[in-house]
C-alpha cells in the first residue's frame, strides 16, 4: 500500500476541505478518514486521507495509486497558494467573514483534477433538490460503476462509471435512476467528450471555463461547480443557484432574498476569493429564512 505523510506548516481541516470533493458512494467520510474512489490518468485508485501526528497521511491502492499520491498536495489543499492572502487580509473586509475565517483557519480549496466525475454529479444536480440528485448518483454508481480497489469495496466505496460506460448508456435507461432525458443526454455528451473535458485541468481558469461551456447543457452554474473542486478555483461562484443568492445576502447584508446581481455585488470585495467566502458560509451551516416557493422534488421511477 503506497502512502505519503504531508507535513503541515499551517492548520488544515481535511474534512472541511474535502467536503465537496466527491459524492457517495464514490466518496465517504468515515471515522478513519475521507475515502475517495476515482479514475486517474494511470487507472482507478482508492484514496484515503486522514490526520496523523506528523501531518496529513494519504494512502492509496490500485493502478492509479502512484498518480494519486503524486498529486496529493493538490487534493488536500496544500497547493492552495492564495489561501494566506485571504486569511491574512481579504477576510477582514466583512466582520462575519473575518469571524468565520478565524474559526476555520484550516479550510482550503481542494483540487481533485477529476473533471468528468465532477461534471457528471453537477449535471445531475441541475434544477433538482440535492437529495434527489444524490440519490440518482448513488443509483448510477451502483448500477454502472465498479468495486473500488484495495479495501474500498469492503467499506462500501465504489468507483464511478468510466466515461466509455456512461457514453453507452441509452437515454431511457437513466429514467429509472430519476434522471430525465435532458440531463441524461448531457451526461452522455460529457462522457463522449471526456478527453476534451479532462484537458481543462491544464488550461488557465478563464480558458477552462470556456472549454467546459462548449458542450450544450453545461452553463455557468455547472462550470462553476466543477471549477470549485476539480480545478481548485477559489473564486468560483455558482451563478444561477436557487438558494445561494439568498444565503449570501442574508449572511452579508441581513437581506432574506436576493438575485444573482445582488449576490455578486455583495461578494465583489472578496473577488479572487469569492468561492472561499461561500464555502465558509455553507460550512458554518448558515441559511436564509425559509419562506416562499420551494424547488419541486423530482420523482424517481424505482
Amino acid at each position: 500500500m503506497p502512502a505519503r505523510v504531508l507535513p503541515l506548516t499551517a492548520p488544515l481541516d481535511v474534512r472541511g476541505t474535502l467536503r465537496g470533493a466527491g459524492r457517495a458512494p464514490a466518496a465517504l467520510v468515515r471515522a478513519d478518514g475521507v475515502w475517495r474512489a476515482t479514475h486517474t490518468p494511470a487507472g482507478p485508485a482508492t484514496v484515503v486521507v486522514d490526520e496523523v501526528a506528523a501531518g496529513v497521511r494519504v494512502r492509496s491502492w490500485g493502478p492509479g495509486a502512484g498518480w494519486a499520491l503524486e498529486h496529493a498536495e493538490k487534493l488536500v489543499g496544500l497547493a492552495d497558494v492564495t489561501a494566506g492572502e485571504f486569511f491574512g487580509r481579504v477576510a477582514r473586509r466583512h466582520p462575519l467573514v473575518a469571524d468565520l475565517a478565524r474559526r476555520a483557519p484550516g479550510l482550503r480549496v481542494a483540487t481533485t483534477g477529476a473533471v468528468v466525475e465532477r461534471l457528471t454529479t453537477a449535471v445531475l444536480e441541475q434544477k433538482v433538490v440535492s437529495a434527489d440528485a444524490r440519490a440518482s448518483y448513488r443509483r448510477l454508481v451502483w448500477r454502472y460503476g465498479s468495486p473500488a480497489p484495495g479495501p474500498g469495496a469492503a467499506v462500501g466505496l465504489r468507483l464511478p462509471p468510466r466515461p466509455d460506460v456512461l457514453a453507452r448508456i441509452p437515454s431511457h435507461a437513466f429514467r429509472p435512476l430519476g434522471v430525465e432525458a435532458k440531463r441524461a443526454d448531457t451526461v452522455r455528451r460529457v462522457a463522449a467528450n471526456a478527453a476534451r473535458m479532462e484537458e481543462c485541468t491544464s488550461l488557465p481558469l478563464v480558458e477552462a471555463y470556456r472549454c467546459l461551456q462548449v458542450l450544450p447543457g453545461v452553463g455557468p452554474w455547472t462550470a462553476a461547480e466543477v471549477a470549485a473542486t476539480a480545478l481548485g478555483d477559489p473564486d468560483a461562484v455558482s451563478v444561477g443557484d436557487y438558494h445561494l443568492p439568498n444565503l449570501v445576502a442574508w449572511a452579508l447584508a441581513g437581506e432574506p432574498r436576493a438575485d444573482d446581481a445582488r449576490m455578486l455585488e455583495l461578494l465583489e470585495p472578496f473577488r479572487g476569493h469569492r468561492g472561499r467566502v461561500i464555502a465558509l458560509l455553507e460550512g458554518a451551516g448558515l441559511s436564509a429564512p425559509r419562506y416562499g416557493p420551494r424547488m419541486p422534488r423530482a420523482r424517481a421511477l424505482v
